[in-house]
């Protein structure tokens, strides 16, 4: 497991590090969260990690069974295509907005992000977050890049999935070249097709969550209201 990040009390880092945790899976959905174990690992009180868990739980990343403990939670398929469809509906809409000619800065960024999103190969955590900037940096174009923080916070079900999606695959070549595509459409003024090009990119988590449900369906939610069995397995060894 990646090792504990700098010991803080502020409970605001504590949520930060666990979300983070569950969202790239090192924290798998399904697993037992103990305050205890959670606690000594981050080096803080169990305040902080029980404040936290309560956030978590509101955004349903994490479940609490009275009497039987807390857990990551599944991944909620439904959850996904609400969080998809937000955030579509968001940047294919500022795609209206773009203006005939981008800022120059936020277009070098992009050249970059893509270079690099070359040069991560298989570092999947490398490149989903060079995506997130991609995405990011597309709503910047626009003047929209505000609505970012939004769209991020609602979609920790559709992140997971885009993580399981990402270790599904071999690559990361196919992402890639969408994405240039999706930006040599911008640049070239060519937005019907630049918004078409987008819409089946974001869309194409559905399938990678098929893909992965086939072999894996424990990871993903069924009967959300069923408490599962807690074991004693440590949540960091």
């Amino acid at each position: 497991m990646p090792a504990a990040p700098p010991r803080t009390s502020s409970r605001r880092a504590v949520y930060d590090e666990l979300r983070r945790r569950i969202i790239t899976l090192d924290l798998a959905p399904g697993e037992p969260l103990s305050e205890n174990e959670l606690s000594a690992a981050l080096g803080v009180s169990r305040t902080p990690v029980r404040e936290s868990l309560i956030l978590l739980q509101q955004e349903g990343l994490v479940q609490v069974f009275p009497k039987v403990g807390s857990f990551v939670s599944r991944v909620d398929p439904a959850r996904v295509s609400d969080a998809q469809f937000l955030r579509e509906a968001v940047e294919l809409a500022s795609l209206d907005d773009l203006p005939d000619t981008p800022d120059a800065d936020v277009v070098e960024r992009m050249r970059a992000n893509l270079q690099e999103q070359q040069e991560a190969g298989g570092d999947m955590d490398r490149f989903f977050e060079l995506d997130e900037a991609f995405h990011h940096d597309l709503l910047r174009l626009a003047g929209h890049e505000r609505t970012w923080p939004t769209v991020s916070a609602a979609k920790g079900h559709l992140d997971r999935a885009r993580h399981l999606g990402l270790q599904e695959k071999a690559t990361t070549q196919g992402f890639l070249d969408e994405h240039r595509g999706i930006f040599d459409a911008v640049l070239e003024n060519r937005h019907d097709e630049a918004r078409a090009l987008l819409r089946e990119h974001l869309r194409g988590v559905f399938d990678d969550i098929e893909s992965v449900r086939r072999h894996s369906p424990e990871l993903f939610a069924t009967n959300t209201g069923v408490a599962p069995r807690r074991k004693n397995v440590a949540v960091w060894g």
